[in-house]
C-alpha cells in the first residue's frame, strides 16, 4: 500500500470515522449540518438517485465510508445487495451498523477492485477518487466503468481542484468572516464549533473549541472539468452535472437562517436545476455521470 493511501486509511479508521454523537461523525466537520442548510443538503444528495437504475440486485458503493447520511441509504433501496469497499475498516464496521444484512462489506481499493466485470447494476463513488494518489485516478474511473453492467450507469461525486462560481464570492466570504470574528470577539455572538469550517481556500477542518486541538485533515489531489472530459472521456461517455456548486465555507459565512437563508438557498437550488451543466463545470462539486452503452467494448 502506497504511503498516500497508508495516510488515508489510518485518517479514517482513527478519526474520520470517528463517533462524535449519534450518528455524527468527526467527518461531519466538513459538512453544513445547520437546520437553515438541511434541505438544500437533503436535495443535493438526492440527485444521485436520478442517474442510477431504480432497482437491481448489486449496488457497488466505491469508497462507501460509513453511509453516513439518511440520504446516502435511499441509493440502494431497490437493490438486493449494496457492495460496500472501503480502504477503511471501521468504515465497513460503520456501515454494516446501517445496512445489516442487505450490505456486503469488503476492504477494497477503488483503484483495483476486486470483482469481475460488468457485475454491478449501478455504482456511486462519492468523495474517494480525490484521496488517491493522481496518477491512479483515471484507473479508479476505469476500474469503475469496467465492473458496471452494459447499458447502466456510474455517479461519482468529487469536489474541483478551484470553482469560478465560488471565485466571484471569495472576497464577500472574506468580509463575512471577519465581520463575525470581530463580533464574537466583542461577544455579539458565540460561534460553535464546526462554524469556521475552511476560513481558508484548501483548509480542511474547524476551528476546535479552547482546549481542543484542531482536527487534522487527510491528502487530496483534485482535477477540473477539461481533465475529466479529456483524460476520462477518452475511454467512456461521461456527462457532468451539479452536486452541488457551493462549498460548507460559502453557506457558513453566507447562508444565515435570519438573513433569508432558506430563501436563498432554495433559489441556488432553482438555479443549479435550471443550468446543471453550467454549475457542474463551474460550481465546486460536480455529479460526473458514466453510462456503459449496452454494447459497450471492453475497458482499452
Amino acid at each position: 500500500m502506497s504511503e498516500v493511501k497508508q495516510e488515508v486509511k489510518q485518517f479514517y479508521d482513527q478519526i474520520g470515522w470517528k463517533l462524535v454523537g449519534a450518528d455524527l461523525y468527526q467527518n461531519a466537520r466538513y459538512e453544513d449540518l445547520r437546520p437553515v442548510a438541511r434541505q438544500y443538503i437533503h436535495e443535493c444528495h438526492l440527485r444521485v438517485m436520478r442517474h442510477l437504475s431504480p432497482s437491481g440486485r448489486f449496488l457497488l458503493d466505491a469508497g462507501s465510508g460509513p453511509v453516513q447520511y439518511p440520504e446516502y441509504l435511499e441509493y440502494s433501496r431497490g437493490y438486493g445487495y449494496r457492495v460496500c469497499a472501503d480502504i477503511s475498516l471501521t468504515a465497513l464496521q460503520e456501515a454494516r451498523k446501517r445496512l445489516g444484512e442487505r450490505g456486503l462489506y469488503v476492504v477494497a481499493d477503488v483503484a483495483n477492485l476486486p470483482f469481475e466485470a460488468e457485475v454491478f447494476d449501478g455504482v456511486v463513488s462519492l468523495h474517494t477518487i480525490h484521496h488517491l494518489p493522481e496518477e491512479e485516478h483515471l484507473g479508479a474511473f476505469r476500474e469503475l466503468y469496467r465492473v458496471l453492467a452494459r447499458g447502466k450507469k456510474a455517479v461519482v461525486v468529487n469536489g474541483w481542484s478551484a470553482s469560478r462560481w465560488m471565485n466571484y464570492f471569495e472576497p464577500l466570504i472574506r468580509a463575512a468572516n471577519r465581520l463575525r470574528h470581530v463580533f464574537a470577539r466583542l461577544g455579539w455572538i458565540v460561534v460553535e464549533t464546526g462554524d469556521e469550517a475552511n476560513d481558508a481556500p484548501g483548509r480542511q477542518g474547524s476551528r476546535p473549541r479552547k482546549g481542543e486541538s484542531a482536527p487534522k485533515g487527510t491528502f487530496t489531489n483534485k482535477h477540473d472539468a477539461e481533465w475529466v472530459r479529456k483524460e476520462v472521456g477518452r475511454y467512456m461517455p461521461v456527462e457532468i452535472l451539479v452536486w452541488r456548486s457551493v462549498t460548507v465555507r460559502f453557506m457558513r459565512a453566507l447562508i444565515h437562517p435570519r438573513l433569508g437563508g432558506r430563501v436563498l438557498l432554495r433559489l441556488l437550488y432553482a438555479l443549479e436545476e435550471r443550468y446543471p451543466r453550467y454549475f457542474g463545470e463551474h460550481g465546486k462539486y460536480p455529479l460526473i455521470v458514466i453510462q456503459k452503452p449496452e454494447e459497450a467494448d471492453s475497458v482499452p
